[in-house]
């Protein structure tokens, strides 16, 4: 029985030498992950479990960053709960912030060479699937099975079936992942992948950075999926041996194909070059427009950052657009970049002064306001072009406020003109 790459790791993880769609395995873990919101209630359900330890001190890591900096007294008291559990069982990977590598979970995972290709990793956060760039297996899951996953490494999964996604040809000056990834959940809506694995093939993969197939996984749970996933190549594999280097040099990674047989439920043929600058307007990501099909829509504020756009790549695209220019009057914009060393690094090139120069305003690293948390929560009425992952009613503030998603091209141009639109706008 053929399988897909990602019944490959899934069988692997199983012990298993082959799986289908639909089986219920239970697989061990490679990583577990939860965050400020999510590990709370788990830790109170490995307490009632009886868990006396976690399965590996090694493979559990907690990043607080959707609250944090503590923005009040709750999310100061939720942190310190999964500060003190860090402590009790000496976690190696413990990211708050002033530690070593800290910063938003989906960035930072990669950065500090946590995932490798091959691995199965689960979070208590819905964009763990973030990871299927690396050709890993990974999703997300609920406190609770975080919570067994802690104590036993290991969970259980049904297998999913796949929709593989040929990517032809390469993306047109200015249209990025960002774009793809919208343009593909407006095609097939927002649950046009249920419980499915995205499995990225073709030629038009060796054309996109590491960067874009983050971004593009980041992104599968909001068409349904159950994880996103790209094959390992070259690309891949500089990047673990830069982030990496330990695991790279002693070949700890796995590397798994699809079979040429592989049953998928459909394939979906993409031409890169035809993707447009691309726009999901309220309330749902699959409610996508093409940059200049519209009127104008005036703006109030603009976000740069986020685990879907605040790596390094997404900084220096900003400041590509910025520099030189202003921010419209009466406009905010806030770039946050999405862990410490990219704000180091983004410090170090210069890209800060462009920002500023440029009237925006640059936050720590940090969730902030992707879910309404703080640092950018919009008002009733207000209309926001954020370069994050979701636009849900109230999903960055007031019920009456409204999201627009974007990638970084056209959210820097947006910031400038004050009104929704693409990099050809700019003077």
């Amino acid at each position: 029985m053929a399988m897909t790459m990602t019944q490959k790791i899934l069988a692997a993880h199983a012990e298993l030498e082959r799986v289908h769609a639909g089986q219920l395995i239970e697989a061990r873990l490679d990583l577990v992950l939860g965050n400020d919101i999510t590990t709370p209630p788990a830790l109170t359900v490995f307490d009632q479990i009886g868990s006396n330890d976690v399965f590996d001190r090694e493979k559990v890591v907690l990043v607080p960053d959707h609250f944090t900096p503590n923005k009040d007294i709750k999310s100061a008291e939720a942190c310190a709960k999964i500060r003190r559990f860090a402590r009790t069982y000496d976690l190696t990977h413990y990211y708050e912030q002033g530690e070593p590598g800290m910063g938003v979970e989906h960035v930072i995972l990669p950065e500090n060479g946590l995932v490798a290709p091959g691995d199965a990793i689960i979070g208590a956060d819905s964009h763990t699937c973030t990871y299927g760039a690396l050709g890993a297996f990974a999703t997300g899951v609920g406190s609770t099975d975080l919570a067994c996953a802690m104590a036993t490494g290991q969970t259980w999964f049904r297998v999913p079936a796949a929709i593989n996604f040929v990517l032809e040809g390469q993306l047109q000056p200015g249209v990025t992942g960002k774009d793809l990834i919208l343009h593909l959940i407006g095609l097939i809506g927002v649950d046009g992948a249920l419980y499915q694995s995205m499995e990225f093939t073709g030629p038009g993969v060796a054309t996109l950075s590491m960067a874009e197939r983050l971004t593009i996984c980041n992104m599968a749970i909001e068409a349904g999926g159950k994880n996103g996933i790209f094959p390992v190549d070259g690309k891949t594999l500089a990047y673990i041996e830069m982030y990496a280097p330990d695991r790279f040099a002693k070949k700890q990674y796995a590397i798994f194909a699809a079979d040429d047989d592989a049953d998928y439920v459909r394939t979906i043929v993409v031409d890169l070059a035809k993707v447009p600058l691309t726009v999901s307007f309220p309330h749902l990501p699959e409610n996508t427009r093409v940059v200049g099909s519209f009127d104008k829509i005036p703006i109030d504020q603009v976000v740069v950052g986020s685990c879907t756009n605040g790596r390094l790549e997404d900084m220096r695209v900003a400041a590509q657009y910025l520099k030189g220019r202003k921010v419209a009057k009466g406009l905010r914009l806030i770039i946050l970049p999405g862990s410490q060393r990219v704000w180091r690094e983004s410090l170090k090139e210069g890209l800060f002064e462009i920002f500023v120069d440029a009237g925006a305003v640059v936050s720590a690293p940090t969730c902030g306001p992707c879910l309404g948390g703080h640092m950018g929560v919009l008002a009733k009425g207000e209309r926001c072009v954020s370069t994050t992952n979701r636009n849900f009613v109230g999903r960055m503030g007031h019920p009456q406020s409204e999201v627009y998603l974007a990638g970084v091209p056209v959210a820097c141009a947006s910031a400038v003109k004050g009104y929704i639109a693409g990099p050809a706008d700019l003077d």
